[in-house]
């Protein structure tokens, strides 16, 4: 395979029911980050040009020692085992791309069993295509599950896709499972393990340092503890387009149900995709998205691991991006109410990383904040947890501040007495307001001479 490869397109989706509005009702509006990704995945697989997708299913009927295929003509999908019984769709079955990966796995020895005729496609499938025909994709299908193989096996197949495309002279999309680790929270559906996260974090990392194929190396142990079920589809679409240029994006990261959502592109056909890109609206699909989910996660990893075992966890596996960035920070805790249970940060970076900086802060707010009594291991699965990142401050007067915008920071004139003030807090709309509760907070009396600064704030909250 080579440059010529007819693979225009390549990305990564999730397919949890709930995403389907018809599904996921009311519940739906959790996931709208990665409803909209969807859009967004669909619009750049049109502009590339893909008449043809491979969908990558995690939940295809296995076979331990071999890939399987849904037969057609037409494929079918609805979403009655879901209770929307009257949602349907169909796509035609790209018969000739299908036969094509058969004979070239069959040189490398691997087998595609065909599925039985008219058998429904699984949600892993269903849920990404309902999307990209939702979103305005027209074209033909072929649906795939991976096996119980090795992961060199996979890959392997992967460049047999890749090469039946490449004969067949298919302009082609390829779809990879983007269900990362299901042990994100106490209560997400595989149970809960404090090193989850890590996982999700290598994974986008590694897309959004367009190093994929960081992805085929990842520390298997860390893949066991996420409890993940994409992993070997995105082995597959790596191995199609793995001599082709790499175009990552991450387009949307989340886990509001302790699982990881992630909507991304492998490869995309350039320069008409480029251009496309271009014309978008810079903003709406960045990189923050994804550390949205991150921090609040770690500051959650750290607080359970401290009340649970009575340890710190360690932070030289979350310095990626973000994270290593030197930077002060607070940590807030909060029942599922609204109700502050903890609230602890620093001014000026105290540690050497945003992640050790957060660890610290989380385990201070969980169990040495004054007003509060420590927090039991009862509690926890009742807590939300936010991370509100500083800028470094800068000198101000009252003229410079804006309540909803900007900290504040207040201090006499000695610099021994110091109180902040986070932004954009209900109840506190006034300048003044914010200046004197700074002030009060630092024991200033009033009519004291002081010193003002002010920052902003990046806020991350579950």
């Amino acid at each position: 395979m080579g440059r010529e490869s007819s693979i225009v397109f390549s990305g990564i989706a999730p397919h949890p029911p709930i995403m389907v509005p018809e599904v996921g009702r009311e519940s739906a509006n959790e996931v709208r980050g990665s409803i909209d990704g969807m859009a967004e995945l669909t619009k750049r697989l049109i502009a590339s040009g893909a008449e043809t997708v491979v969908l990558i299913s995690p939940h295809a009927p296995l076979e331990p020692d071999a890939f399987v295929a849904y037969q057609g003509p037409v494929l079918h999908g609805n979403f009655a085992n879901f209770r929307a019984p009257g949602v349907r769709f169909e796509a035609p079955l790209d018969e000739e791309l299908l036969q094509a990966i058969s004979d070239a796995a069959a040189e490398e020895g691997y087998e595609v069993v065909g599925l039985g005729r008219g058998q429904n496609l699984d949600h892993g499938t269903a849920v990404p295509l309902y999307f990209l025909q939702r979103n305005g994709w027209t074209g033909h299908v072929v649906a795939l599950g991976y096996s119980f193989l090795s992961n060199e096996d996979h890959l392997r197949f992967g460049s047999c896709i890749g090469k039946a495309i490449n004969k067949t002279r298919r302009t082609a999309g390829l779809i990879a499972s983007g269900d990362l680790s299901h042990r994100l929270k106490p209560d997400a559906p595989a149970g809960y393990n404090p090193t989850a996260y890590i996982f999700d974090t290598e994974v986008v990392d590694a897309l959004h340092t367009n190093s994929p194929e960081r992805i085929i190396n990842i520390d298997q142990d860390l893949r066991r503890n996420a409890g993940e079920c994409g992993y070997r589809s995105m082995l597959i679409a790596l191995g199609a387009t793995s001599e082709q240029p790499w175009a990552c994006d991450v387009i949307h990261y989340e886990a509001p149900f302790g699982v990881g959502y992630l909507v991304a592109q492998f490869t995309g056909k350039q320069p008409a995709l480029q251009e496309y890109q271009e014309q978008s609206v810079a903003g709406d699909f960045d990189g923050e998205t994804f550390w949205a989910a991150r921090l609040p996660q770690l500051a959650r990893a750290a607080v359970e691991t401290y009340v649970l075992r009575g340890t710190q966890m360690d932070s030289s596996e979350s310095n990626a991006g973000l994270l290593g960035a030197r930077a002060a920070c607070f940590v807030s805790l909060k029942t599922h109410d609204g109700q502050l249970r903890g609230c602890i940060g620093t001014i000026e970076p105290a540690k050497e990383t945003l992640a050790e900086e957060i660890i610290a802060n989380a385990i201070n707010a969980a169990a040495r904040d004054p007003r509060f009594s420590p927090v039991s291991a009862q509690e926890l699965p009742q807590l939300r947890y936010s991370v509100d990142v500083l800028s470094t401050p800068e000198p101000a007067t009252l003229d410079d501040l804006d309540p909803a915008v900007y900290g504040v920071i207040v201090e006499d004139e000695s610099g021994s007495q110091r109180g902040l003030l986070l932004p954009d807090l209900e109840g506190v709309d006034s300048v003044a307001k914010q200046v004197e509760i700074a002030a009060r907070k630092a024991g200033i009396q009033p009519e004291t001479p002081i010193k003002l600064a002010r920052f902003r704030v990046s806020r991350f909250g579950e």
